[in-house]
């Protein structure tokens, strides 16, 4: 006990001078323990053979136990040294990275591929439409005079269609009967159908060219229909849609070169403009205007002998008025006439009823709830505006976009928007038979709202998307019974 006791003041009289120089140090070991370290200064040695001190061991064991949190937070081992992991870990992102750029190149690569066949296809399909509107304007080969005629049918029984050939082809073939009996008309092959039925006929069967020569001044069945030739184009939004006409038979104060029109947009239509001729109507340059006495119903109105047909709006009341007077001469309802969107064409518009003029006078097309929706033609008495004579088709006046009036023959349009469509029915008056036809018609803007007959320039003429157009048109001569 004395013996330690003697030690221990030995030390500490031996440390005295260096105590300032004594250090206790604290850290974590490699494996993350803690570690007190006491360190104190040598008196006799300057320096120790190996390098390094408390901070470089301290620094060490922060540094271990950083790579072990690393190595914890990257999967790695956690029981000792994690050295390298980073090293290790930075090929494998960027192998995962290069992966990822190489299927979004892939992917890049396909999309424009698809979308280079979607384009392809589209001008395939453009193509095709191109050569159906071509096949459909071309005129039907000329039969060979050296072919002999077919031989007459054995037996002498009732005319029956050719196996294989069309319900349309044997509608167009048959006898025509009586002026007046319609019950042979309902043939199964022109019943009722959806909108697009017609058109349909349309597509199937060509008009044969009538035999003789065309262009010629009397009455005959339509052969072709030309050009569109733009006249006017209207200026504001009540243009849209309208009329324009001229009197095939006018009277004083108004000359035979007078051009009217109607602008129908709007819910107060009555200004009737007047043009001195086709120069100052293309211009723009109105002579007259006439604030009619009743509100327009869409663009069937028409001139004849110096008055105007129009419907009074909301109603089936047809009126005439007289423009030397600018008053009401005649006035009368059409009887049971839809009105107001209940037998429009297919564009719509109010148009149930559409008045027009050719060679055998004034008439109206138009339906009735009897008829269920199938075009009505009826002729009237241009004075009192009384009916004289009805006939009732076989189409429905919603399945068509327009009709004319030509040499009493009712002619209907396929669509009021297709560039190229057909006219696709035709009406005959006299013999009370209809028939589908062929006839290429175009609709230039691709809205056209009126086709009427003019038979003072004996052309059709249309209001199409704010457009005045005209047609010229050719007549074949009637064949000989």
């Amino acid at each position: 006990m004395f013996l330690l006791l003697l030690l221990s003041l030995w030390a500490l009289l031996l440390g005295g001078g260096a105590q300032d120089r004594a250090a206790l140090w604290r850290g974590n070991d490699r494996a993350g323990r803690c570690q007190y370290t006491f360190t104190v200064q040598s008196p006799t040695e300057a320096s120790c053979p190996q390098s390094g001190g408390p901070e470089l061991e301290g620094l060490k064991a922060r540094l271990s136990l950083l790579e072990v949190l690393v190595a914890r937070l990257s999967g790695g081992d956690t029981g000792g040294p994690a050295v390298g992991v980073g090293s290790r870990g930075q090929p494998e992102l960027q192998e995962a990275l290069n992966r990822a750029l190489g299927e979004r190149n892939l992917l890049q690569r396909e999309k424009e591929r698809l979308e280079q066949e979607v384009q392809g296809l589209q001008r395939r399909t453009e193509e095709m439409r191109r050569e159906t509107e071509r096949l459909r304007s071309r005129p039907c080969p000329p039969q060979n005079p050296m072919v002999p005629p077919s031989p007459p049918l054995q037996g002498g029984g009732p005319m029956r269609p050719a196996q294989g050939s069309s319900p349309m082809s044997h509608l167009m073939s048959r006898t025509p009967n009586r002026q007046g009996d319609s019950s042979s008309l309902r043939d199964s092959a022109w019943q009722y159908g959806p909108g697009s039925f017609q058109e349909l006929k349309a597509e199937v069967t060509e008009v044969p060219a009538p035999g003789g020569s065309v262009d010629f001044s009397g009455c005959g069945d339509l052969v072709s229909v030309g050009e569109p030739v733009t006249h006017k184009k209207a200026n504001n939004i009540e243009g849209k849609y309208g009329v324009w006409m001229q009197d095939p038979e006018a009277v004083p104060p108004y000359g035979a070169t007078m051009i009217w029109r109607i602008d129908t947009v709007g819910s107060d239509v009555r200004k009737l403009f007047g043009y001195d001729d086709m120069v100052q109507f293309t211009k723009g340059f109105p002579s007259k205007v006439l604030l009619l006495p009743e509100q327009v119903e869409s663009t069937g109105a028409t001139l004849f002998r110096g008055s105007l047909y129009f419907q009074r709006r909301r109603s089936r009341t047809l009126i005439r008025y007289d423009l030397a007077s600018e008053s009401t001469a005649a006035r009368r309802d059409l009887p049971h006439a839809g009105f107001h969107g209940q037998f429009p064409y297919s564009w719509g518009g109010y148009t149930d009823i559409d008045l027009s003029v050719d060679e055998q006078g004034l008439w109206a097309v138009y339906s009735t709830n009897k008829a269920k929706g199938a075009i009505v033609i009826s002729q009237l008495d241009p004075h009192s505006l009384e009916v004289k004579r009805s006939w009732e088709t076989q189409i429905r006046k919603n399945s068509v976009a327009n009709s004319f009036i030509i040499c009493g023959k009712l002619y209907t349009v396929a669509s009021y928007t297709a560039p190229n469509t057909m006219i696709n029915y035709m009406y005959d008056t006299e013999t009370s038979q209809g028939k589908p036809v062929s006839i290429p018609f175009k609709n230039k803007y691709h809205y056209n709202s009126m086709i009427d007959y003019s038979l003072a320039q004996r052309k059709l003429v249309a209001w199409d998307n704010f457009h005045m157009v005209s047609y010229d048109i050719r007549l074949g001569r009637p064949q000989p019974n």
